[in-house]
C-alpha cells in the first residue's frame, strides 16, 4: 500500500477538527475521513478521524499508516463530486507489523465532502463541545450524510442516545434505513486528585497513561511540589476554592487521598452534589465511619455519602503505594466504562 504524504502542520499537531475548520475558511472544501467500523486488530479505533485538504496535506489518522494513501486518493473524488462514500479496507498480515499491529483486520471509514455550507456548523458545534467538556452526540446515515445531533443536556434522546453518552463510545448500526453511524464525542475523562501523597504520585502517572486528563489539588506546598510531580498539572489553593474554578461534569472523577479530614471532606462535599463519574475517598473502614458521622453533621444524606468508595479502589489484595494505585485506577475504569459480559470467541 502506497505511503501517505506528511502532514506540515505542526501547529495544530493532531487536532483534526481545527485542522478541518482551517483548511475549509482557506479552501472552502476538506474530506473528513471517520472510522466506523473496525474487526481485528486496529490502531485507531471507532470515531477515529482524518481531514484531507484539497492540496493533499492532512491530519490525523484512520489506521496508523496502512492505509491512509488510499484515503487521500478517494479524497479527491470525494472534493470533486461530493458524494459521500463507505471505504472498507483489509489490512494483511505482513502489512500489519509494519505498522506495529499483531494481525491484520478490516477497516470501514466513511468519507465526506465538508464544504462552506456543512462544514462550518458542524465542526464549529464539535470544537465548541469539546473545550465546554459537554458531551455531543451525531447521528449519521451513511446512505447519504444527513446528521441528527444529540447534546448530553438537551435529554432528546433515546436509551441507546444515552448509553453512548454514559460510555463515550461510538457505534454502526444496521437499520431499515441502511447504516446509521452513532459517533460519541465526549471529552477526555478527568480525574481530580486530592492530596499529594505517594499514592497520588503513582496514581497521577496512571491517570496520564491512560490518556485521561490530571490535576492534583493539595494547598500543602511541601507536597505539591514540581519535583515530586513532574509534568503533572498542580493546584495549591484549598479544595472548596479549586474546584469550583475547575468544574465538575460527567466525565470528571474526584479521588480524596490526602488522609486528611478538612482536606478530602471540603472535596467530597463538593463531588457529592455533583454529576461527576467517581468519588473515592482513601481510608479504613473505621475512618470512614468517622467521615460519614462529619458528612451527616454537615447536612448530606445517606444516599450522597453512599456515593463514596471507600475503601477506594477495587479489592484486589493491595497493600504499598504502587498496588493501591493499581486498584483505584481499575476502579476509575470500570466507574468510566461500566462492567462488560465477555463471551468467548
Amino acid at each position: 500500500m502506497s505511503e501517505p504524504p506528511r502532514s506540515d502542520r505542526p501547529d495544530v499537531p493532531h487536532d483534526v477538527l481545527k485542522a478541518a475548520r482551517t483548511w475549509l475558511e482557506t479552501d472552502g472544501r476538506v474530506a473528513l475521513a471517520t472510522v466506523v467500523g473496525t474487526w481485528g486488530s486496529a490502531p485507531v479505533g471507532v470515531g477515529g478521524q482524518m481531514v484531507v485538504a484539497a492540496d493533499g496535506r492532512f491530519e490525523g489518522s484512520v489506521s496508523g499508516g496502512c492505509v491512509e494513501g488510499e484515503v487521500i486518493a478517494e479524497a479527491e473524488d470525494i472534493l470533486a463530486d461530493g458524494k459521500p462514500k463507505t471505504l472498507t479496507f483489509g489490512v494483511a498480515d505482513e502489512t500489519a507489523w509494519q505498522v506495529g499491529l499483531p494481525c491484520g483486520g478490516q477497516i470501514k471509514v466513511f468519507l465526506e465532502r465538508l464544504d462552506t455550507a456543512s462544514g462550518p456548523s458542524l465542526l464549529d458545534r464539535a470544537i465548541d463541545a469539546r473545550s465546554s467538556r459537554r458531551g455531543l452526540l451525531i447521528r449519521t446515515r451513511l446512505q447519504d450524510g444527513r446528521r441528527e445531533f444529540f447534546e448530553r443536556e438537551d435529554d432528546r434522546g433515546d436509551e441507546t442516545i444515552r448509553r453512548h453518552f454514559a460510555s463515550g463510545e461510538s457505534e454502526l448500526q444496521e437499520t431499515p434505513d441502511g447504516e446509521i453511524f452513532l459517533h460519541a464525542l465526549v471529552p477526555p475523562a478527568r480525574v481530580l486528585i486530592i492530596g499529594a501523597t505517594h499514592i497520588g504520585q503513582i496514581l497521577a502517572q496512571l491517570v496520564q497513561l491512560a490518556g485521561y486528563e490530571v490535576t492534583v489539588i493539595d494547598p500543602r506546598t511541601a507536597f505539591a511540589a514540581e519535583t515530586r510531580f513532574p509534568g503533572i498539572r498542580l493546584d495549591t489553593e484549598w479544595p472548596q476554592d479549586a474546584i469550583p474554578k475547575i468544574g465538575l461534569d460527567p466525565y470528571t472523577a474526584v479521588v480524596a487521598l490526602a488522609h486528611v479530614g478538612h482536606i478530602d471532606d471540603e472535596a467530597l462535599k463538593l463531588a457529592m452534589r455533583s454529576d461527576c463519574f467517581y468519588v473515592g475517598a482513601l481510608g479504613s473502614r473505621r475512618n470512614h465511619a468517622k467521615r460519614t458521622q462529619r458528612l451527616k453533621d454537615a447536612g448530606f444524606s445517606d444516599a450522597e455519602i453512599g456515593r463514596i468508595n471507600s475503601p477506594i479502589g477495587i479489592n484486589i489484595g493491595a497493600q504499598s503505594p504502587p498496588e493501591i494505585a493499581i486498584a483505584i485506577m481499575a476502579q476509575l475504569v470500570l466507574a468510566l466504562r461500566g462492567p462488560r459480559t465477555f463471551r468467548p470467541a
